[in-house]
């Protein structure tokens, strides 16, 4: 029920004395004046597309889809009972500081790339895992777990994505460049969530699964060729260098094009 449409407060009883306080304040909706509220806001005012979360569509049209999904569920339906979705999390966690701490020891020795891989690892099994189980035993805890999902996914994309700046292959600053850009698509995905109710989580084929499966090899080829790693080839940059300016400069425009698009499409719809 929206502000405009509340029913006019009844007039008092002759046994209240108490005179009836005249409307003040002003609707925080386009409605105009109405009578202000005490407290927080109820369920009932707040967008359906927020307060509903389990209704959330998601669009994930990844290439590893039709293999990865298969085995979330197999995996699903033999974790032992002592697994829990808050379990699998904590190891994605793990897993990002394993990241982070392999590749700035990568700087002493290049082994480190495969603590590296295996954090990757790790971290698709806890991240990819943890909704897949709860969804498997109904034991979902939709605002907890998109929360906690989210905001861990925010701390596991800083480690990763720094911790290869701290590596001697990339350079801090792009580094830091490509972590504004992947922030920047995290935020419009959260946003049009919010907006219409669709939570994708890839782009075009793209989706963190793919992303990972990509550095693990990237890994690997450092490992088995490092010396061209090393050698700087456009004005001082490394190889890695360059792909990270050409990642976070494809992020930072898929996010100018999405963000584009989507207002477009709500502004045709007047909403």
């Amino acid at each position: 029920m929206t502000c405009c449409a509340m029913p006019r407060r009844p007039l008092p009883s002759p046994r209240n004395s108490s005179p009836v306080r005249p409307a003040s304040g002003r609707c925080r909706t386009r409605c105009g004046p109405t009578s202000r509220r005490r407290g927080r806001r109820t369920t009932a005012e707040v967008p359906r597309t927020m307060a509903d979360i389990k209704q959330h569509k998601r669009v994930n049209d990844m290439l590893l889809g039709p293999l990865e999904r298969p085995a979330l569920q197999w995996l699903a339906a033999r974790m032992p009972a002592w697994v829990t979705p808050d379990v699998l999390t904590g190891i994605g966690v793990i897993a990002s500081i394993m990241i982070f701490v392999g590749y700035w020891l990568s700087n002493a020795s290049i082994w480190w790339l495969w603590f590296v891989n295996l954090g990757f690892v790790l971290n698709w099994f806890g991240d990819s895992l943890d909704g897949t189980l709860a969804r498997f035993r109904k034991i979902e805890r939709p605002k907890f777990g998109f929360y906690i999902d989210h905001t861990v996914d925010a701390v596991a994309e800083f480690l990763t994505i720094i911790g290869i700046g701290m590596s001697p292959f990339l350079r801090l600053d792009i580094a830091a460049f490509a972590l504004i850009g992947y922030l920047l698509v995290s935020v419009h995905v959260y946003i049009r969530t919010c907006v219409d109710g669709v939570f994708k989580i890839s782009y075009g084929t793209m989706g963190p699964t793919e992303m990972r499966v990509i550095i693990m090899l990237v890994n690997t080829a450092i490992f088995f060729v490092p010396t061209f790693f090393r050698t700087e080839v456009l004005g001082g940059m490394k190889p890695f260098d360059l792909i990270g300016i050409v990642l976070a400069v494809g992020l930072a425009t898929a996010f100018l094009i999405a963000s584009s698009r989507q207002a477009i499409v709500l502004a045709k719809e007047g909403k």
